[in-house]
């Protein structure tokens, strides 16, 4: 270690570098937890989380008098320079600590602390005049404020990260799906020929199911609203005034614009984070949508010329080391391996969120970790996908065109005029000898050629108008 400092903890003393915010538990937790260092660090969101958070219970406690006002101060505009990411650099912990964000929620005690006694004229390290535990941490204990954090954090980074980035691409295959409101093509059940229907009507699905999952997601947030903030270590508020959880929520409210709120039982605000269980689940739910176009997309773009070729989509790399020429669906490949890597994340917090043991869930931060994750993911993948792939998604009128016309499923435009049985033989006849199904329908007596094209109108078969 180069220059260094003596920080002190309930432990004894320890050494920290002398440009760093951070105090003894930071360093502790530094040395004790080697686990995925190079990967694993928390990142801006979180930071951000406890930076405003910090401030909010400092003003909170200044207002109460439970803490000097220049003191209350003091600690605001340090955790001001947090929340702003001045301070990053001196957030060195990884998510797996221990499980209820202690070592993170006292970093940003010490950091908050240190630069705050920098403001102030103090030397770091001597807690004066601002002490991290009796001041910053004043009326909390990381059992109630890891989780506000976290829950902070996850609706600010839905809001920023992933509802506007997702609606980037739902509002680009909106429309695409009115310019080919008329573009009529195979229908496709059990991977084999169906009805007709309208290029706009398959990609239109798509959408619909994209918005529905975003209704999901923004469902779920209701529950993050409600903050563990004021529960301190075991839900009783135990050495916080009886209305710090309440003035702390309504200030994170007013910061954030977001409808914040202390929670009525904070024992199961510390116990169990089931509403951030549910946000997760509605990410997957997301991702399994994004995964269904991403298929689709690559299977109608498949070929160029043995596939099934009825759409093309940009060609963004070259796709063999090898094969000259070759041009793959990778943007499709990168969504389909986020929403894969969702699907993973999601299982990781589901077993995490259920396994809290009486008055604590010691899973937090690796809970948060991968729903964090699964937003950026999400939010990247379907900015990349719309502007390298779906922007240029068009219609192969021609192959559609062919693959319409061979299309035998048209037969079923006759059953109500001859039966579901003579229509079935009039398929299979076609099939058998390579026949058009005109050619069949005629051959086999069942309708006469006016009738077949009176009948049988790939348009008027997509809609029930």
């Amino acid at each position: 270690m180069s220059a260094a400092r003596i920080e002190t903890d309930s432990m004894g003393n320890i050494e920290v570098e002398a440009d760093r915010y951070w105090g003894a538990q930071t360093q502790r937790s530094i040395e004790n937890f080697p686990i995925g260092r190079d990967r694993f660090i928390w990142g801006r969101a979180i930071i951000e989380g406890l930076g405003l958070l910090k401030g909010a219970a400092a003003k909170a406690n200044g207002e109460l008098e439970q803490l000097p006002a220049d003191i209350a101060d003091l600690i605001v505009a340090a955790a001001d320079e947090v929340a702003a990411g001045d301070l990053d650099d001196h957030f060195p912990l990884v998510v797996f600590q221990t499980g209820s964000g202690t070592q993170s929620n006292m970093n940003s005690n010490e950091v908050i602390s240190n630069r705050a006694i920098e403001m102030a004229g103090g030397e770091m390290g001597t807690k004066t005049p601002v002490h991290p535990n009796d001041h910053v941490n004043r009326g909390q204990s990381s059992n109630d404020t890891f989780p506000t954090a976290m829950y902070v954090a996850v609706v600010m980074e839905l809001h920023r990260e992933l509802f506007p980035k997702v609606k980037i691409l739902r509002d680009t295959l909106a429309a695409k799906s009115e310019q080919y409101a008329d573009v009529v093509k195979v229908g496709r059940t059990h991977l084999q020929d169906a009805t007709p229907i309208t290029l706009g009507q398959e990609i239109g699905s798509w959408v619909a199911q994209i918005d529905q999952a975003l209704e999901t997601v923004a469902a779920s947030t209701t529950g993050l609203m409600d903050l563990a903030i004021g529960g301190t270590a075991v839900g009783t508020g135990l050495n916080a005034h009886p209305e710090f959880g309440d003035r702390v929520a309504a200030i994170l409210a007013e910061r954030t614009g977001h409808p914040f709120r202390s929670a009525e039982n904070k024992f199961a605000a510390l116990a169990a984070h089931d509403a951030l269980v549910t946000t997760s689940a509605s990410l997957r739910t997301l991702s399994g949508a994004l995964l269904k176009m991403a298929n689709d997309v690559r299977w109608l773009a498949s070929g160029p010329r043995n596939g099934i070729g009825e759409i093309t989509i940009p060609e963004n790399e070259p796709g063999s080391s090898i094969m000259p020429g070759k041009v793959n669906p990778t943007q499709c490949e990168a969504m389909t391996m986020v929403s894969a890597q969702v699907f993973g994340n999601d299982a990781a917090v589901a077993f995490a969120g259920s396994q809290g043991n009486f008055q604590l869930n010691v899973f937090k931060p690796v809970m948060v970790h991968n729903v964090i994750e699964s937003i950026r993911l999400l939010g990247d993948t379907c900015v990349a996908f719309n502007d390298n792939c779906a922007v240029g998604i068009e219609a192969n009128t021609d192959k559609i065109t062919s693959n319409l016309d061979s299309n035998l499923m048209q037969v079923t435009a006759l059953n109500k005029h001859i039966g579901y049985d003579n229509a079935a033989a009039i398929a299979k006849h076609a099939h058998k000898n390579g026949m058009t199904l005109k050619g069949a329908a005629v051959e086999l007596g069942h309708v006469t050629s006016e009738e077949f094209d009176q009948w049988v109108v790939p348009l008027a078969m997509t809609s029930n108008k």
